[in-house]
């Protein structure tokens, strides 16, 4: 494949759903997209040394979940991590026009590879901020990266995307114990998307360290913090529900920030992805901390000193009155907390009802939202679900609906928000409990996914579902350019994945194929 002013495509919204060649449809510019490139080559450099996997683990991984998209657009300090992984490999990096430019499906298989891998970084970073480490995680980056410069056949480069969704699943279940140890398993919460009177900050990403930091020196300034896009579910840790001044959530889904932080007076931190390229009209008030970067922004060091944010909350005074706020349909209330332990609990509850009639399937629907025409699909899709079903949701994709009132179907709230992407461990977790106490695989359980995608987190998060062997998922709204037709053929073939069509026909589909795997189902509850 020729090169131009750049190469990317890794996420969804690749220019023309091939890649970004002039710029980013995100927003980044080809000198950033060349030099994360280089950034890449040298991490396989580096990958391919005689270091040992925990004295290099560090740059790896932070080196990699710097170039997801939406996260880093400030050269300086990707240079940075370039020269630092060159000085510990000691070599010049590896030249990625060798994947780019190799046959479509040897292309096609890395770019899975590497793109799982970055994904797998963020939920590492996340997990090594609260002091989880792992070492055969940790060796794994070393190996899979190495693995991008060698020769592989087809089937080689298979297991190694299946190797990728394996330990992203390790990696999954480590953040989530990073999480719940540090600050409590989520409990059911009710929030609001409302905002109070007075100096506030809005905290954007994903880290629950920053935001756990962030509360305890704004506890008693008199200092308000709203959370956004992500960090929702925070609001259900016990350990972070407990400060009195977490008061609710901002707006909606990332790609809406350059419109709702539009003369916001309040300060907004990004703690990890996804951030835009920031506008004039708020660009003084636009903190960043962790692997994020943006030109001309003040980035908080490691110490996590967020006094100048504090500044500058009070400095702006935030809303002089209480402002009301909606979701995109109107509501202004927010559930979440159905995590892990929560949604397990529920077991019992959902097999009493399937038994009963009263619930006829379960449809996981979430992952990543963006900004591209026909996202209205999962807003509808839902919509149209009959009362009889429930819907579990996780990443920010559930903010296409999650401001809807569901109600209930029998005992079971219809809407259960278990997370952010890395949550998608406890979707698998109460699908397994549900396999366990039926007796079924977890094919045969009345359960669907049909899942957005932008980045690639949602890449890592796919691998795993395909590595346990879960089958027939829907996948929008469109399907990844990185996918030749030759190995999206394979993983059709093999995994049943399905473009999402209309919501109309898809649930006529879904709905339509549940009946066998019930009547089993009846027979072993």
């Amino acid at each position: 494949m020729g090169m131009d002013n750049m190469f990317c495509f890794q996420c969804e919204q690749t220019a023309f759903s091939k890649a970004c060649v002039k710029s980013g449809v995100c927003g980044k510019k080809p000198d950033t997209a060349n030099l994360q490139d280089r950034l890449v080559g040298a991490l396989i450099t580096l990958a391919r040394s005689d270091a040992r996997p925990d004295a290099i683990a560090d740059t790896l991984i932070d080196g990699l979940f710097t170039t997801i998209t939406n996260v880093n657009f400030d050269n300086a300090p990707i240079e940075k991590r370039v020269e630092n992984a060159l000085r510990l490999a000691g070599a010049k990096p590896f030249d990625m026009r060798k994947i780019w430019n190799a046959d479509e499906d040897t292309r096609s298989l890395k770019s899975l590879i590497l793109f799982g891998l970055k994904g797998m970084a963020a939920y590492a970073h996340h997990a090594r901020v609260l002091g989880f480490r792992d070492a055969e995680i940790d060796a794994f980056f070393k190996s899979a990266l190495a693995s991008l410069a060698e020769e592989k056949t087809a089937d080689e480069l298979l297991g190694g995307v299946m190797k990728v969704g394996e330990m992203n699943l390790r990696c999954m279940e480590l953040l989530d114990r990073a999480n719940t140890q540090s600050y409590g398993d989520p409990v059911a919460t009710e929030t609001t998307s409302n905002i109070e009177a007075g100096p506030f900050i809005i905290v954007s990403g994903h880290d629950l360290k920053d935001l756990h930091e962030l509360l305890v020196q704004t506890q008693h300034t008199g200092v308000n913090v709203y959370t956004h896009g992500e960090m929702l579910p925070c609001h259900a840790y016990p350990e972070l529900k407990k400060f009195k001044n977490l008061k609710g959530n901002f707006g909606t889904a990332w790609q809406n920030q350059q419109n709702e932080f539009d003369g916001v007076p309040a300060p907004i931190l990004f703690t990890t992805n996804c951030i835009m390229p920031v506008k004039k009209s708020y660009a003084d008030r636009v903190f960043t901390c962790g692997v994020v970067g943006f030109p001309e922004t003040v980035h908080i060091g490691e110490n996590r000193d967020f006094s100048p944010v504090i500044k500058k909350a009070m400095e702006l005074g935030g809303y002089k009155a209480p402002r009301r706020m909606t979701g995109i349909n109107g509501g202004c209330k927010l559930s979440v907390g159905y995590g892990r332990k929560t949604a397990v609990a529920l077991a019992d509850k959902v097999l009493q009802s399937i038994t009963e009639k009263r619930l006829r399937r379960i449809f996981l629907v979430g992952g990543c939202d963006g900004a591209k025409v026909g996202r209205n699909y999962f807003t509808e899709f839902v919509k149209m679900l009959p009362h009889d079903t429930v819907v579990l949701t996780l990443a920010c994709g559930k903010y296409r609906f999650n401001d809807i009132d569901l109600g209930f179907a029998g005992p079971i709230p219809r809407l259960m928000d278990m997370g952010q992407c890395n949550d998608a461990y406890s979707a698998i977790a109460f699908a397994a409990e549900l396999s366990k106490r039926t007796g079924l695989g977890l094919n045969e359980l009345p359960l669907s996914l049909v899942l957005s995608w932008y980045e690639q987190k949602a890449v890592c998060v796919l691998l795993t579902l395909l590595y346990l062997g879960i089958k027939n998922i829907r996948l929008g709204p469109t399907l990844p350019a990185f996918a030749s037709p030759k190995i999206l053929e394979i993983l059709s073939e093999k995994f049943g994945i399905k473009p999402i069509t209309t919501p109309e026909n898809d649930i006529r589909d879904l709905l339509g194929d549940y009946q066998a795997s019930i009547s089993r189902q009846h027979q072993k509850v």
